[in-house]
């Protein structure tokens, strides 16, 4: 059975909690398609009964859009799951780095024991080209420049047309760690679109305080297809290297695209041929150390 640390999912309950991206009416698709069958509770009975294939050693809870006027009730609500169940083992929290009252909201969730990081998409371009994103704003630098002295990393989803940006942020505060979020979102499959890809990835993989989260690779339309994502998966591992990639569910999200099991074993499948050893980094031991698993934050 395989043992994994998932490093990235979220437990949600919209039908107590307001997530605007599923209770708001006329709000646009995702990614994958029409994403109204996520509009229900996922909470740890759902996962555990997802997760029964694998043998789970850990989890990350990463902020699932809630209510933005409320950031801290949705690590309230994640520490009430953890008191009675234990999961996640730690959560990244949503901050909004450009809003006045960053400074406050970032102490806040620094006071969480279990909370790692924060999450905000920054503004970005629906295409390559156009007005820089919201990485070059002077407001959001300067809540990003508070992360590090709180303990805190940032977790990065943007589209790989902006990662020369965050390669910048990067280069500009070395102490504070970078994690990218879905494999820096391969989304045009085109060999132009992977080659671009993989050069916005190395400007990213050039800083030692940046690491990748391999998930939420499926396709438009709600496909996890293996022989689609074998090469993103050894592409993202080759350019970073196993010390620095962590594999992931996406959970419930990619549930419109694959079985839990099946995405694992996708993974698994790719990375055969690797060692004992660098298997296990990938699915557990980079986890642990990055995310500080089983430690004190503050340590």
């Amino acid at each position: 059975m395989l043992s994994l640390i998932d490093t990235h999912h979220h437990f949600l309950d919209p039908q107590a909690h307001r997530y605007p991206w599923l209770n708001d009416p006329g709000q646009p698709h995702h990614r994958y398609g029409d994403h109204s069958r996520l509009n229900r509770p996922y909470l740890p009975a759902d996962y555990a009964r997802d997760t029964a294939g694998v043998n789970l050693l850990g989890s990350v809870h990463v902020e699932a859009e809630w209510d933005p006027r409320d950031p801290m009730g949705e690590m309230r609500f994640i520490g009430s799951l953890r008191e009675r169940g234990g999961l996640p083992s730690v959560a990244i929290g949503q901050a909004w780095l450009d809003r006045p009252d960053a400074a406050a909201m970032l102490e806040q969730l620094a006071a969480f024991d279990f909370v790692r990081g924060v999450r905000q998409k920054p503004r970005a371009n629906a295409a390559p080209g156009g007005a820089p994103g919201g990485m070059t704003d002077a407001a959001w630098l300067q809540g990003y420049a508070r992360l590090g002295p709180l303990g805190l990393h940032y977790e990065l989803q943007t589209p790989w047309w902006h990662l020369q940006e965050a390669a910048r942020v990067a280069a500009d505060f070395p102490g504070t760690r970078i994690v990218i979020n879905h494999a820096g979102m391969p989304s045009d499959r085109s060999e132009e679109g992977l080659r671009s890809w993989r050069s916005a990835l190395a400007a990213m993989a050039a800083h030692p305080n940046v690491a990748i989260k391999i998930s939420g690779i499926g396709e438009p339309g709600g496909q996890w297809r293996l022989d689609a994502n074998r090469r993103v998966v050894l592409d993202v591992i080759e350019i970073f290297g196993v010390d620095r990639c962590m594999f992931a569910s996406n959970y419930p999200v990619d549930s419109l695209c694959a079985s839990f099991q099946d995405i694992f074993d996708g993974f698994a499948s790719c990375v055969r041929d690797f060692s004992a050893e660098e298997q296990a980094k990938l699915f557990v031991e980079n986890a642990r150390r990055i995310y500080r698993i089983g430690v004190d934050r503050r340590s």
